[in-house]
Parts: C-alpha cells; sequence; structure tokens
C-alpha cells in the first residue's frame, strides 16, 4: 500500500510540469482572462510569451503578472545584443551610442568583456539608475547573422546583404522575411575599392580587369598598363562580409572563382599594410580603411571613369557602393532601443556618421552645372536611336532642377528594389512626413541600359519611375502631399553611367533618379 501511494505521487509528480524560472501567468485587470506560459523577453511596454497557442505579445497595460519569470517594473533596464561585423561595431557603433546617450541626457560607460566583447552601460546622468545596457559581440557578418537566427543577438551588423540561403533558412525557423523592407536598414555607406602599392604607375581599372585579375586569369601588372611584375592578391578573410562581398558582387556576376593564391587577412588594418608594403601588390579593401594604399579609380570603355567619392558613393554612381547593414528580428525592440535606431537616421547621426569615417546619407542637392561629366558621356554614348533631339528634351526637362543624392537602383535581373534603395524609400518618405520639401516639385525620372531597341526601354525606365513614386508614397503614410508636387518620367538609355557589355555596367545605367525644383 505505501509503495503503490508513492508510485502514485512519483506519477503525479511526473505528470504536472516543472515550474521554470521563466513561467509566467498574465492576467486581465478585471480577472475575466488569464494566458500562462514562458516569458520570452519583456521590452517595458508588451510582454512576449510563448504559449500553447504559440508565441503571443501582449500589452503590459492591461495586465497583471504573476510568477518567477516576470519582470522588474520598477527598474527595467532595457537589454539589447548585437553582433556582427567588427568593422561596424568598433568605431562606428559605439561612436552613435555615444552621441544618442549625449543628446537624450544619459551616461554611457563602457564596460570590456573579454575578447571580442563589450557592453555600453545607459544611465541617468549623475550616477543615476540604469536605463539600458546594449551588448557586443563582435566577429563577422557570418556569425552575426548566425546570432539572429538563433535569437542570440537582437540586431545583426553586416557588410553584405543577407544571401539567399540565409533567408531561407529564417523563413523555415519561422523568423519571417529578412529581406523584408522592415527587416533591414543601411546604418551607413561604404565601398569597396581596388588598391595598389603607393608609386604603382596603374591608376585606373575596369571591374572586368578586376574580376579578371582575383580570378587569375590576369597575373601580370603588365597585362594592366603597369611594370612587368606578378600580380600579388590580398582580399579579406572568408568569413567576412567584405571577403564575401567581392565574391558576391566582383566574381560571381563574372561567373568565376576566386584564385587560390590570394593572401586572406583578418583585419581590414592587416590589409591595407600588407598592400602598401607590396610593390607589387593589389587589394581590395574598404574605402573607409585604405590606410597608406594607393586606391585605383574604376574605369569603363564607353563610361567616364569614377573614383570613389563621398557623392559617388551615396547616388550609387559608383558601381561598387558597400551599404553597411543592421539587420532586425521580427520582434518588438525595447523602446530605448527602438529610440537609438530613430536616432541613427537623424541629422545629428549622420554628422556622427562622417567624422567616424564613413559616408553618411544625409540627402544632397546636386546642380546640373555640377555635373558635367555625366552630360558629356551622354553625349558621347548618343547612338542612332538616342539622338540630339532626345538629350535636348532631356535637358529642358531636368535643366532648372537638381538632383537628389538619394537614388534607387534594381538587384540583377529583376524589377526588385536592392538593399540600398529600400533603405532610401524609407529614408526620403521620412523627409516628406517631415515637410522638408513642402512646396517643390520632385520627379522621378527613369533611365534604363541599351539593351534592346530604344522604345521598350524608354517604357520600361518610366514604368520603374511610376513603380518607385508608388512605393514613397506608400511608404509617407502621414506626408501632406497636397503641400509638393510629385510625378515621374522615363528616359530610356539617353544617360549611361557605364558600358553595357557587362551586368555590372548595366545595373548601373538602371536606376530611377530624383530631381527637384
Amino acid at each position: 500500500m505505501v509503495c503503490a501511494a508513492v508510485f502514485a505521487a512519483l506519477f503525479l509528480l511526473a505528470a504536472v510540469p516543472p515550474v521554470t524560472a521563466n513561467d509566467v501567468t498574465l492576467r486581465s485587470r478585471d480577472g475575466a482572462i488569464e494566458l500562462s506560459g514562458t516569458m520570452l523577453g519583456f521590452d517595458g511596454e508588451f510582454y512576449r510569451v510563448d504559449t500553447i497557442y504559440g508565441e503571443l505579445t501582449v500589452d503590459g497595460s492591461g495586465v497583471t503578472c504573476e510568477g518567477p519569470g516576470c519582470p522588474n517594473l520598477i527598474d527595467f533596464v532595457a537589454e539589447l545584443t548585437i553582433s556582427g561585423a567588427a568593422t561596424m561595431g568598433d568605431l562606428l557603433l559605439p561612436a552613435l551610442i555615444e552621441a544618442f546617450a549625449l543628446r537624450h541626457g544619459f551616461e554611457a560607460r563602457r564596460e570590456d568583456e573579454g575578447g571580442n566583447a563589450f557592453v555600453y552601460i545607459l544611465s541617468d546622468r549623475n550616477g543615476g539608475a540604469e536605463k539600458g545596457r546594449f551588448r557586443f559581440r563582435l566577429t563577422n557578418t557570418d556569425e552575426g547573422f548566425a546570432d539572429l537566427l538563433a535569437d542570440e543577438a537582437d540586431i545583426a551588423l553586416a557588410l553584405r546583404e543577407i544571401r539567399p540561403e540565409e533567408a531561407q533558412f529564417a523563413r523555415d525557423a519561422g523568423l519571417g522575411d529578412l529581406t523584408g523592407r522592415s527587416r533591414s536598414r543601411v546604418l551607413a555607406l561604404d565601398a569597396l575599392v581596388a588598391v595598389a602599392a603607393p608609386g604603382n604607375p596603374v591608376e585606373s581599372i575596369s571591374i572586368v580587369e578586376l574580376s579578371q585579375a582575383f580570378a587569375g586569369n590576369i597575373s601580370n601588372w603588365q597585362e594592366l598598363g603597369g611594370p612587368d611584375a606578378p600580380i600579388s592578391l590580398h582580399l579579406r578573410d572568408a568569413a567576412s562580409g567584405t571577403g564575401q562581398a567581392v565574391e558576391d558582387r566582383i566574381l560571381g556576376p563574372a561567373g568565376l572563382d576566386l584564385a587560390r593564391d590570394a593572401t586572406r587577412h583578418r583585419s581590414d588594418k592587416a590589409l591595407a599594410k600588407a598592400v602598401a608594403t607590396d610593390p607589387f601588390a593589389l587589394g581590395i579593401a574598404r574605402k573607409s580603411a585604405t590606410g597608406n594604399a594607393q586606391t585605383l579609380v574604376l574605369k569603363g570603355g564607353c563610361g567616364f571613369p569614377l573614383a570613389a567619392t563621398r557623392r559617388t558613393i551615396k547616388t550609387e554612381d559608383y558601381p561598387l557602393t558597400a551599404p553597411m547593414f543592421l539587420y532586425l528580428p521580427a520582434r518588438r525592440l525595447p523602446k530605448l532601443a527602438r529610440e537609438f535606431l530613430s536616432y541613427t537616421r537623424s541629422p545629428q547621426a549622420q554628422m556622427v556618421i562622417r567624422r567616424a569615417g564613413f559616408i553618411d546619407q544625409a540627402p544632397e542637392e546636386i546642380a546640373i552645372a555640377a555635373q558635367g561629366d555625366r552630360l558629356a558621356n551622354a553625349i558621347a554614348g548618343a547612338g542612332p536611336e538616342i539622338g540630339l533631339d532626345e538629350l535636348q528634351a532631356m535637358l529642358k526637362k531636368l535643366g532648372n532642377m537638381k538632383r537628389l543624392s538619394t537614388s534607387f537602383r534594381f538587384e540583377a535581373g529583376s524589377v526588385k528594389l536592392d538593399a540600398q534603395s529600400r533603405s532610401n524609400v524609407e529614408l526620403l518618405a521620412r523627409a516628406l512626413e517631415s515637410g522638408r520639401y513642402d512646396g517643390r516639385e520632385i520627379l522621378f525620372a527613369g533611365f534604363s541600359d541599351g539593351m534592346g531597341p530604344a522604345a521598350p526601354n524608354l517604357a520600361i525606365s518610366e514604368r520603374r519611375a511610376e513603380a518607385v513614386e508608388k512605393a514613397v508614397r506608400a511608404a509617407a503614410k502621414t506626408a501632406d502631399f497636397d503641400r509638393l508636387t510629385m510625378g515621374y518620367t522615363g528616359f530610356g538609355e539617353a544617360m549611361p553611367m557605364a558600358c553595357d557589355d557587362s551586368s555590372w555596367g548595366r545595373q548601373v545605367n538602371r536606376r530611377v533618379e530624383v530631381w527637384l525644383r
């Protein structure tokens, strides 16, 4: 009998789920509704709970919380974990956090946790209560995505777009579409540039030549107009976003593989130093980290040479613009974290980005008189289908307008905007909502590549301009469109930026520009 009672008690204990440290019960204020589950997170306003109905988000103002997993509502501290590319996390993010803290009346204190980890503690000034902890784990882009997909990070720092297989893995894991408009944003801009040792007589290189060199098909500087000497290749490590971007954007479109004898480097600083001290080196680096190496201008047989300048990177006229991304989860972040993300798009944050050595996204207006190279190239590239009449009509329409540095381009072989352009939609929409362009005329001008007949290209360019205009209107939900004029037009292949004999050139030429009056 005793044994039977013991076994019965053990059975009952086994049948009742054990209470864990994260178990909670949320009860409505009137007691009519009760919800139990495992606390997954609290952002200071909303509870995130795993229940028998799935993961639910519940407004904290309408319920009481009972159980060991309930947070401290009085002394709540916002927690944010940031993982990924050290290029972004070493300098840029800390500078933005410190500026954000100063502007919002917080004191920011950094505590190193060993290795590549540290935490910023934000508290009220004069030794007041903690308000937030921004924790960093800096490795590379791959690790940032892995931590985000494993729900071990709130923000991933990436030096490239998410790859299709990573996006599919996220969907399969129930994390939604990481390529969606609200799941990523561009924090700052940079560019991939070809670099050589100071004193190397080669000052320019085409993207085709660059891809051939890094595939090993061009192996001597003499083939590039330099000395009779073997080319020594230098590139970031395979796990870095910079190294992967070279394979995705330079070698991949040409159907080429990286040469086996390329020297890999674990940091931007090490790469720049190696190239600067090797007279026969050719490297691909980020513009923000070229050190003493000599930057080569990109050239094209039918396009004017393009240097990686602040303006050409902003407009994406430079074909190897390299946005720096923040990838976000589908769930809500704490209010303090959301305020920080909002701050990163402010004019004040753009100044911080510039001071940190990166390219900001503050829009600039460019007078047509400052675009002589583009117009000269359009005239030089005019053919039998695009003659003087078409160019004069374009100049008549744009002549008293200014070009905005915000441009829109499309993914290769697709009508979908690329990642930087999707971010640009949000930036322009916020500017419209703020009334920045009230009283002005905004014209979305579409351009195409030169493949195929001119008439269909003209129609395609106009459809793209219309699509961008609609996207901006849809994103600017609170804008008063009665206070400004918006329209769109297409100019087809009238103003090429690069040659159409490569996928890179065609992609640069397919664009929508924004013009203001």
